[in-house]
């Protein structure tokens, strides 16, 4: 069953398209991962697809509740709040009872430690848990890559391999990601290069193996150009030097353009008011601005994701 469904949908910033039709359908227990460069939208792309920043064009539809994880910016910690007091929040948000924070899994946080002290690792356990509370049927979560060293990488994959494990389906960004973790992989475009905005969605086996982008127009090769009896280089005079040689009147001259030949046409510049021309991305791309929309935020003044 689909929990996620994406059609031609794009998220632009000012002049520039962060994402531009992006066909996805992401099934119950799948784990899809959203990868690019530095500035190429990684963060908005996973906020569209959760439904926490307005789309520019297309639209989402979900199957199931979609929960934010922690997304730096979007939803961080309270400095002063301890790992219980969190918990102890989002339930009292969701309706439940406050006293139900002693039972909840802390996937080994401590339950004193306070906001401003987690690690970057520990922020993402504790969006986990913080997610969990909703009985979700789909989390994201950004930059499961950023801070981590090995061994607090895979254990945080292997969280979210229990979350799969149970039919949720996770939504991850990274720069890079081991194709034997994720089912496909939404592969955005480098903001530096041309066509900003296009994405390419990959099956972990072609991610594995660097499948070329298949809407890449091929490279265009010269033919080999068959000299004519008139371009064939005319022979030596002897004894004449060649400044002094007699020329008739209709014979070809260097300088004159042969008519055989192409016109070269001089290739046109981008203007500066031109709204075709590539935009830089800046580095609030991935920081999870708002893309000509605003991202809907939860509870204590804005900190939280709308669940």
């Amino acid at each position: 069953m689909s929990v996620l469904s994406a059609t031609a949908a794009g998220v632009r910033h000012h002049r520039r398209w962060l994402v531009r039709d992006l066909d996805l359908v992401v099934e119950a227990g799948e784990t899809v991962a959203v990868v690019g460069p530095p500035g190429s939208g990684r963060t908005s792309a996973v906020l569209a697809l959760a439904r926490r920043l307005r789309l520019s064009q297309g639209k989402i539809d979900h199957c199931g509740t979609a929960v934010l994880g922690h997304v730096a910016g979007v939803n961080d910690p309270e400095p002063v709040f301890t790992v219980h007091e969190h918990v102890k929040e989002r339930l009292a948000l969701l309706g439940r009872p406050q006293r139900e924070a002693g039972s909840v899994p802390l996937h080994g946080l401590d339950p004193e430690l306070r906001g401003r002290d987690l690690t970057p690792y520990q922020r993402q356990v504790l969006g986990l848990v913080l997610a969990g509370l909703s009985s979700p049927a789909l989390v994201a979560l950004d930059g499961v890559d950023a801070g981590l060293d090995g061994r607090e990488r895979a254990e945080l994959w292997g969280l979210l391999g229990e979350l799969t494990a149970a039919g949720v389906a996770v939504l991850v960004t990274a720069r890079e990601v081991d194709p034997a973790r994720v089912d496909r992989v939404v592969r955005l475009n480098d903001p530096q290069g041309g066509d900003a905005g296009r994405v390419v969605v990959l099956t972990a086996a072609e991610y594995a193996v660097g499948e070329p982008d298949a809407s890449a127009e091929p490279a265009a090769t010269e033919e080999p150009i068959a000299l004519t009896a008139t371009d064939q280089p005319a022979p030596e005079t002897a004894d004449v030097p060649a400044a002094d040689a007699e020329q008739p009147d209709d014979a070809p001259h260097d300088d004159a353009p042969h008519e055989d030949a192409a016109p070269v046409v001089p290739e046109e510049e981008p203007q500066a008011g031109d709204a075709d021309a590539p935009v830089e991305a800046g580095p609030a791309a991935d920081a999870g601005e708002s893309a000509e929309g605003r991202v809907e935020s939860g509870h204590d003044g804005g900190k939280r994701a709308e669940q």
